[in-house]
């Protein structure tokens, strides 16, 4: 036995295989099932020749299959390759080749995407298919590796009889890309599980003591309803699934978002953990309720958002709609995992992204390594400790600049700057490579984002640095409004002077019908310099202020 993912559910299984474990609509898998499925198609793998550490891509949107490949891959001890849904060939191709995968598991409907790309990569060996409703035509031209994923399940042994597995077996993790190719991020499967998964408590930073405790605090309480809404592409929603399962709870599963039926589902399998990605999932959410709303939702008990900017005007949304509910903003990444938490009240600080309270081995670092002391007011890096990635797949250069060693100790820092409060708490700026520097003075656009969006008329928004030939940037706003509202940049500006510095209010603004974010909420930076190069702006200020 050991601390993977496929050992920490199979424990849950073996202790409540009766319970539900994932639910859609009326389809349903109990533990018993989802182990029968899983294991069955965990064989299909090893009968087509994957091999511990072998990749297997897993192309789908958010459906009980989808789980069901993602449990069969670790049981197998390969290494699971999340593949974007809505990548384009060019990216597809990118992310085929640079894991190596040897085996793609897919929703039929991405079946041409999936053809067409296949040439150009030829460590894909095999193809398994989930039906999906569409009439798209499965086989490739010339090619006959496909089988159909209930085919491949009904073809196997649904008997758990692997081999031990390890702690060293691997977990990887694609990031989004938004500012370069996605990178794969190379985990050990015991670490990731001790930062993601609940194998070292939240709020007190203890470890899991055994690998049981999980599975036997959720079979001993009541179970826990958890929906995570992202995409399973983003790693927050995974392990969303895997601490559902861990610890014997019911994970609910729909492949599609809007911000109204997620009231409907939340109200049909009485959620009570609700995961989502800020305003960019937040936002609608809120606002498909009226105060008329006839919705039973007495069953939230937490509302949890990460890994996307959770603006002060919405958590605060969110408090008055649900009173006796815990509303968090939790920092992370795919290359330190979870970082700290903050629970969102009437009076917490607006200034700059969430303030947290990070764990143990989260700290924030000047450039020698050294740590910034609290309440200083210094700007840092954000770095983490302890349980951290091994390295970028296929790329030693960027492995090198993120995981550093200071004074013999190994840090995780992925470009997150962040200060360090009085009493300790850590409130997070932003990204670096996105910073904008306005002459001399540092500007984060997620702090700006979070200012504009108290604007009633700033549905959402991303924030970027253009030219300026005295400054070397001004601070830009691309701005979708509500209604085709076009609100004058002083009005604007009147609303972020209410929390920030005057250098920091933008000094133009562009109007557009919507903001381009990944499927994951996170926004689109490039695209977003990219609308200030195509046109001029709709209006724009004189130079920036300096105070």
């Amino acid at each position: 036995m050991a601390y993977t993912i496929a050992d920490l559910i199979e424990h849950a299984v073996d202790l409540v295989p009766d319970r539900i474990a994932l639910e859609s609509g009326d389809e349903t898998r109990t533990y018993a099932q989802l182990e029968a499925r899983s294991n069955a198609l965990a064989h299909t793998l090893r009968e087509l020749g994957v091999q511990p550490g072998d990749r297997v891509g897993l192309y789908s949107r958010n459906t009980i299959e989808a789980v069901e490949s993602m449990v069969a891959i670790f049981k197998a001890r390969a290494v699971m390759v999340n593949v974007n849904y809505r990548y384009v060939e060019s990216e597809l191709e990118h992310i085929f080749t640079d894991s190596g995968m040897k085996v793609l598991i897919h929703e039929r409907q991405f079946c041409e995407r999936v053809c067409n790309t296949l040439p150009k990569a030829p460590t894909i060996e095999h193809r398994i298919a989930i039906d999906d409703g569409s009439d798209a035509t499965l086989e490739c031209a010339g090619r006959e590796d496909t089988i159909g994923y209930e085919d491949a399940i009904e073809r196997s042994s649904t008997e758990r009889d692997f081999e031990e597995r390890s702690d060293d077996d691997l977990y990887m993790l694609y990031t989004g890309g938004t500012t370069g190719k996605p990178k794969g991020v190379v985990w050990r499967q015991v670490d990731v599980w001790r930062v993601l998964g609940g194998g070292i408590d939240w709020y007190t930073s203890t470890p899991v003591a055994d690998e049981w405790q999980l599975a036997r605090e959720g079979a001993d309480g009541g179970q826990l309803v958890r929906f995570p809404i992202p995409p399973f592409i983003h790693g927050g929603s995974q392990w969303a699934i895997f601490q559902a399962l861990f610890g014997g709870g019911k994970a609910v599963v729909y492949p599609e978002f809007s911000g109204g039926h997620v009231w409907d589902v939340i109200e049909r399998h009485r959620v009570n953990v609700v995961f989502i990605t800020g305003d960019a999932m937040g936002r609608p959410m809120i606002e498909a309720l009226s105060e008329k709303d006839e919705h039973d939702l007495s069953s939230v008990v937490s509302i949890a958002s990460s890994a996307c900017l959770f603006s002060p005007s919405i958590k605060e949304q969110f408090i008055d709609r649900f009173p006796n509910a815990i509303i968090i903003d939790a920092i992370g990444s795919s290359e330190t995992g979870f970082g700290g938490l903050g629970v969102a009240s009437k009076d917490s600080p607006h200034t700059g992204g969430p303030r947290v309270k990070a764990d143990s081995e989260t700290h924030v670092l000047r450039e020698d390594g050294t740590r910034v002391a609290p309440g200083s007011g210094e700007i840092g890096v954000l770095a983490r400790t302890g349980h951290i990635p091994l390295r970028y797949h296929n790329d030693p250069e960027k492995s090198a600049k993120t995981f550093k060693e200071f004074n013999g100790v190994r840090y995780s820092l992925p470009g997150d700057f962040a200060q360090v409060e009085e009493d300790g708490t850590i409130t997070m700026l932003g990204r670096g490579s996105v910073s904008i520097n306005t002459g001399g003075e540092k500007v984060f656009p997620e702090e700006v984002e979070g200012a504009l969006k108290a604007h009633p008329d700033v549905f959402d928004t991303v924030v970027v640095g253009v030219a300026d030939a005295r400054f070397g940037q001004r601070v830009a706003a691309v701005i979708a409004t509500r209604d085709g509202a076009r609100p004058k940049l002083a009005e604007l500006n009147d609303v972020v002077r209410k929390e920030l510095a005057g250098y920091k209010c933008p000094r133009s603004v562009w109007f557009v019908d919507e903001i381009k974010r990944s499927p994951a909420g996170k926004p689109d930076y490039r695209w977003g310099a990219g609308i200030t190069q195509e046109r001029p702006a709709d209006e724009a200020l004189g130079a920036p202020e300096k105070s």
